[in-house]
């Protein structure tokens, strides 16, 4: 049995509006309008703050009317906690079901608890990037994005709206770079608009910058290096002063220049990075993403160096991979862990060190951290094996297919 809701009735009715009327104005059917005041079914999350302004009365308001005029009997007709959760996630993913619960107790729309536990997320996961599959990223991503989109039509402070904008920046930064990793083109460049309009829209010059660099990356992968070199130079221009994106983007900036083979300038940009490093220390949580800390640099420059053809960059791959893998006695290796030995196999062939290589390049292969968008700098390895006919360039192209094949990313 349902005893309808006479509070949204009446407020419907002091707006002077139909039923009708309101549908429209809310987007959806007359009928729907209709089951919401009778008590049959209660509004959808999502428009809800719509279906409040367009009544005359707060959100706080008509959570009361929805809630309080309802009888036990209708309750399962509310939103459960799946449906809380972001879309394409997996069920043991509840945060965004705390996240509405946050939503609705707070004093806003939106509130200071829901923004900062979507900051918070936006950390977790830029942490959670360099030892995740971007297969099981991606979900997680798409699903707070579609959160931050419902929130958009929240009633909220201009404080508020600035700081959702630079969470739906940083979730769109995020999103373009598994995209990246996967190798989807489209939807990597779909995520880096969106990135570049929210930071545009809240004034937020990093991530704009970051959304620059990583454009370069996604250049440099398809071997675009005079469009990544320009890319890393426009992000530079971005950059706050000292940041961990300053550094990032010169540090791209000299991964193009070495693919460039423009040797005085490359050494170059690795001398402003190595100046902008040095009064770094290494932060509690060293994989986050978006914060540079002394060993990217450290990577950077191996790789740096074994493109460019520089025998220096076996003594970097070493060191990085010794410090990574002293940082993770768990064996979860980050992936600059199978970047490194990549690094490593092209600087020990260079010496003609093939035996040494082959064993790198085994030990990248069956990391389980190549992800799709590195396939190409593992091929390039391959090739140069295969190239000097050693006899174990079969078992290192057969390791090769079977990774494509298995799309091993873990």
């Amino acid at each position: 049995m349902t005893v309808g809701r006479p509070g949204m009735r009446r407020a419907r009715e002091a707006k002077s509006i139909t039923q009708e009327q309101l549908a429209e104005r809310v987007r959806v059917s007359e009928r729907t309008v209709r089951y919401w005041e009778s008590g049959e079914s209660a509004p959808a999350l999502h428009v809800r703050s719509r279906l409040a302004r367009e009544l005359g009365i707060s959100r706080t308001e008509l959570e009361a009317h929805i809630n309080g005029d309802t009888d036990p009997d209708s309750l399962e007709l509310l939103p459960s906690a799946s449906a809380l959760r972001p879309v394409g996630s997996s069920a043991e993913d509840d945060e965004a079901a705390a996240l509405e619960l946050s939503q609705r107790v707070a004093a806003s729309d939106v509130g200071d608890a829901t923004l900062c536990q979507l900051e918070a997320i936006v950390d977790d996961l830029a942490i959670d990037y360099a030892t995740t599959a971007p297969s099981t990223l991606a979900p997680r991503i798409r699903g707070y994005l579609a959160y931050v989109s419902r929130l958009m039509d929240a009633r909220m402070t201009l404080s508020e709206h600035r700081r959702l904008f630079v969470v739906g920046g940083w979730f769109s930064l995020l999103s373009a770079t598994v995209h990246i990793d996967l190798d989807n083109t489209s939807t990597a460049r779909a995520g880096l608009r969106n990135a570049h309009d929210f930071a545009r829209d809240a004034g937020h010059d990093e991530i704009r910058a970051w959304g620059y660099e990583t454009e370069a990356w996604q250049l440099l992968t398809n071997k675009d290096y005079v469009g990544a070199l320009d890319l890393s130079r426009r992000a530079q221009a971005f950059a706050p002063r000292g940041s961990s994106i300053e550094i990032q983007s010169s540090a791209q900036e000299g991964r193009a220049l070495a693919r460039l083979g423009d040797r005085r300038e490359m050494y170059a940009a690795l001398s402003r990075v190595a100046t902008l490093v040095s009064p770094l220390k290494v932060p509690d949580r060293p994989e986050h993403h978006y914060r540079y800390d002394p060993n990217k640099s450290v990577a950077y420059m191996a790789t740096t160096l074994a493109w460019a053809g520089d025998p220096a960059a076996e003594t970097f791959a070493r060191e990085i991979i010794k410090r990574l893998e002293r940082q993770t006695p768990d064996g979860k290796w980050p992936r600059r862990v199978a970047s490194a030995n990549l690094d490593l196999a092209l600087a020990l062939i260079s010496t003609d060190r093939l035996d040494e290589a082959v064993g790198a390049t085994h030990s990248a292969l069956a990391s389980g951290r190549v992800v799709p968008s590195n396939y190409w700098r593992a091929a390039e390895v391959v090739e140069s094996v295969e190239a000097r006919k050693m006899s174990e360039a079969r078992d290192l192209r057969d390791a090769y297919e079977e990774m494509q094949r298995s799309g091993t990313s873990r």
